[in-house]
């Protein structure tokens, strides 16, 4: 099939290289034209495990190509999926200025029919708002179809090729029978396309998003009570999470949710229930809960040295808000550092992939080239993403570093028993606090 995406975002590269890896032919569109050269010459402006491979071998088979002109871009092209970024406003609605912008200059160019598709997580009704946008100029039939992604960062790929379910919003026989034919190949194992109208897809994304973003939340106060009640969170992780009506997944307690999509989609749902005249109050506990778990850690850092981080160094390790991405949007480690510096403290940091996204915001903290760069004299460690190689570190290593032993950890990374023989004082969330030396004032 001849397939547009427009947009080359996180959404629209993945989408348009994996669906070039099927086979078919695909032509990527995007204003930016510093952008379109980098992609035009190989650079994949993102990180995203698996996905060089890809792009690189549909490249070389001339199946990917990138362009700023969209009409070249989608001519004869039988689906056009629009993968356009949509912004949080000031009171939570996404904006949908960029796709409607999109679609209105679709109209007067469009040749043959086709489908057209919002991949991008848009608010109900917005189907029918592109319809009528490109309804305005065009000249030939097209249907709109509503297809939300159920990307994880860091796992994009594999969710891609190997989708869980692929959700479908039309009304329309025609769109029915291309969509079909476009997801064929990524669901031979018989994982289900599953067919809705327009309205109800938009609706299952923000649904989806939130749910799991509950969970995770309800699970940050479960470890809440757990400090104060003397239980260990990890342990009713695993009580509750082998229950099949609950499932193992989004348990872990942390310091919050951050990045692209849960904030954004909470916010936008709960900004829709209100359009509606409904009172969405679980979500607005979701938003409040996960705001102030995001900072749960500075009292307890502020406390251990007796309200004064003036003259004190603290090591930062991770600044993605989830390992396996470069992606800081909304991520918890930001938040933290600037009320750290804001309260007189320097900054050492490790993140594998997100220290240059990072430098553009917050110039003026030390980046280290390793792990163990950003411990050396530093007065403790503050873990804020769970990347796999801080899980095993040398703790003797991390003994003769540190000022002193003390580690404030966001991600639950380590065993207690293990800070405990290793004789560090050790802070996590919803377990028993480690003591092991008298804090320093």
């Amino acid at each position: 099939m001849k397939i547009a995406v427009v947009g080359t975002g996180y959404v629209g590269l993945v989408t348009g290289t994996c669906f070039a890896e099927t086979g078919n032919q695909v032509t990527c569109v995007d204003i930016d034209a510093n952008k379109v050269a980098r992609l035009q010459n190989g650079e994949i402006p993102i990180y995203e495990p698996g996905l060089d491979v890809l792009f690189d071998r549909n490249i070389a088979e001339d199946r990917l190509k990138f362009t700023t002109n969209l009409a070249e871009g989608i001519k004869d092209a039988e689906v056009i999926f629009l993968a356009l970024p949509t912004p949080p406003g000031e009171d939570g609605s996404a904006d949908l200025k960029y796709i409607l912008g999109v679609a209105n200059d679709l109209g007067p160019i469009l040749e043959n029919y086709a489908v057209i598709i919002d991949k991008s997580t848009v608010p109900v009704g917005t189907a029918e708002k592109v319809r009528q946008a490109v309804a305005q100029h065009a000249k030939v039939d097209f249907d709109v179809v509503s297809n939300p992604e159920f990307l994880r960062e860091g796992v994009a790929v594999d969710d891609f090729m190997k989708p869980d379910r692929v959700v479908v919003g039309t009304t329309s026989d025609k769109a029915k029978k291309v969509m079909e034919k476009l997801y064929a190949p990524l669901v031979r194992q018989g994982n289900p396309v599953i067919f809705m109208d327009e309205r109800s897809a938009e609706m299952t994304k923000y649904a989806a998003n939130s749910f799991l973003a509950l969970k995770i939340t309800f699970m940050n106060e479960i470890a809440n009570l757990c400090e104060r009640v003397g239980a260990n969170v990890d342990d009713i992780r695993r009580g509750i999470g082998t229950d099949s009506r609950i499932g193992k997944r989004f348990l872990f307690a942390g310091i919050g949710y951050g990045g692209s999509c849960f904030p954004k989609d909470v916010q936008a749902l709960a900004k829709t229930s209100s359009d509606y005249g409904y009172d969405f109050r679980t979500l607005r506990s979701v938003m409040a809960v996960n705001e102030d778990q995001k900072k749960k850690l500075l009292p307890i850092v502020m406390e251990y040295f007796g309200g004064n981080l003036k003259g004190k160094t603290i090591a930062v390790w991770g600044l993605a808000f989830k390992p396996y991405t470069d992606d800081i949007r909304e991520a918890p480690a930001l938040e933290n550092i600037k009320a750290l510096l804001e309260a007189g403290a320097s900054i050492t940091v490790y993140d594998p992939e997100a220290m240059d996204n990072v430098k553009k915001l917050i110039p003026n903290i030390t980046y280290c080239h390793t792990a163990y760069a950003a411990l050396d004299d530093a007065d403790a460690l503050m873990i804020f993403t769970e990347w796999p190689q801080f899980r095993t570190p040398d703790f003797v290593k991390m003994s003769k570093l540190l000022k002193e032993k003390v580690v404030f950890d966001g991600r639950n990374l380590y065993e207690l028993e293990t800070m405990k023989e290793q004789g560090f004082t050790y802070y996590s969330i919803g377990r028993e606090t480690v003591q092991s030396s008298v804090p320093v004032i």
